[in-house]
C-alpha cells in the first residue's frame, strides 16, 4: 500500500489526466458554464470606470474612475433602493430559510412513503413555474375586481383590499411568493443531508429512551449543522440578489416606493436608459456587499468551531 501510495503521488499530471479522463469530460460542461457565464463576464467590470461607447469598446473607451461610483451613493434614490433591497433580502433569509430546514425535518419524519413523494412533489412543482406565470396567478387571487380573496372578504361583509396597489402589502405579498415557490425546491438539500446520517446514531438513541422529538433535537439537527452553515453562508453572498423578474412584472406607481431594488433600477436605468458604465457600477457594488457578507459569515463560523466555506 505504501509503494502504490508513492507511485501515485509521483505519478505525472498528464498521466492523471489520462487515466481519469472520462471524470473531466463529466466535469467539462460545468467548467465551460462557469467560465463562459461567471468568469469571462467580469472582464467587463472595468465598464464602472469608464465612459463606456459601444462604438468604441471596452479597450478605447475613456477612463472616468469613481464617477459612476460617486454619481450612484449621491443619488437620492439610493438610500430608498439600499432600505427596500435590504428590507426584503432580510424577510426572505430569516423566513424561507429556517422553512426550507423545517420542510426538510417534517419530511424526513413521515413514514408513508407514497405520502412523502406527493407532498415533495407538490412542493417541488411550483419551483419550475415562471414568475410572469406566478404573478398570474397572484392577481387572480388578490385583485379587486376577479380575485377570489376579496371575492371571500365581501361575502363576510369586508371591504375590498387593494392588496395589489397597496404599499403596505407589496413585500409581504413578494416574500410569500418566494417561500410559496422555492420552500421545497430549497429542502432537498437538507433532506439529502439528513439522509446520511448514520442509522445507528438514532438507535443508540432510541435504546437510550429519547423520543421522536429529542432525536430530532440531538440527532437530527447537530448532524446537518455543517450543512446549514454552508448553506447560509453560500446565501449571504447572493443577500442583495432579490432577482429581476419577480419585483419588475408586480412593480406600479402605487408600491414603487417600497419595491423599487437594485435590480430593477439597474434594468431601467442601465439596459433600458443605456447607461452601461452605470450599469456595471450599480451591479458591482451588490457585488462587493456579496463578497464582503460571505467572508464575514465565513470568519465568524471558523471563531464559532464550524468549517465554513473555506
Amino acid at each position: 500500500m505504501a509503494r502504490n501510495s508513492m507511485t501515485l503521488a509521483k505519478e505525472p499530471l498528464w498521466k492523471s489526466i489520462l487515466r481519469d479522463r472520462w471524470l473531466y469530460v463529466l466535469l467539462l460542461p460545468g467548467l465551460l458554464y462557469f467560465i463562459i457565464y461567471k468568469y469571462l463576464p467580469m472582464f467587463g467590470l472595468i465598464m464602472s470606470f469608464q465612459d463606456y461607447k459601444p462604438m468604441f469598446g471596452v479597450l478605447k473607451s475613456p477612463w472616468v474612475g469613481f464617477k459612476h461610483f460617486e454619481r450612484f451613493f449621491s443619488d437620492p434614490s439610493f438610500f430608498m433602493l439600499f432600505r427596500n433591497t435590504l428590507i426584503i433580502a432580510f424577510y426572505n433569509l430569516i423566513l424561507y430559510f429556517p422553512f426550507t430546514i423545517i420542510l426538510a425535518l417534517l419530511l424526513n419524519e413521515v413514514t408513508h412513503m407514497k405520502y412523502k413523494r406527493v407532498v415533495q412533489t407538490v412542493t417541488y412543482m411550483p419551483h419550475f413555474f415562471s414568475w410572469v406565470v406566478i404573478a398570474s396567478l397572484t392577481y387572480k387571487l388578490l385583485s379587486t375586481e376577479v380575485g377570489m380573496v376579496n371575492g371571500i372578504l365581501e361575502l363576510m361583509g369586508y371591504e375590498p383590499v387593494n392588496f395589489l396597489t397597496s404599499a403596505q402589502w407589496f413585500r409581504p405579498i413578494i416574500v410569500f411568493q418566494g417561500i410559496w415557490r422555492d420552500l421545497g425546491w430549497g429542502s432537498i438539500i437538507f433532506l439529502s443531508a439528513i439522509a446520511a446520517i448514520d442509522i445507528q446514531m438514532y438507535e443508540v438513541a432510541i435504546v437510550e429512551g429519547a423520543n421522536r422529538m429529542q432525536r430530532l433535537w440531538y440527532v437530527t439537527l447537530p448532524s446537518i449543522k455543517g450543512t446549514i452553515i454552508t448553506i447560509l453562508i453560500l446565501r449571504l453572498g447572493r443577500f442583495l440578489d432579490l432577482g429581476f423578474e419577480q419585483i419588475y412584472v408586480q412593480l406600479n406607481a402605487m408600491n414603487r416606493e417600497v419595491g423599487e431594488i437594485f435590480d430593477t433600477y439597474i434594468y431601467t436605468m442601465g439596459v433600458v436608459g443605456g447607461q452601461y458604465s452605470y450599469n456595471v457600477a450599480v451591479g458591482m457594488f451588490k457585488s462587493i456587499i456579496g463578497i464582503i457578507l460571505v467572508i464575514g459569515a465565513n470568519t465568524l463560523a471558523h471563531k464559532l468551531g464550524e468549517e465554513g466555506v473555506y
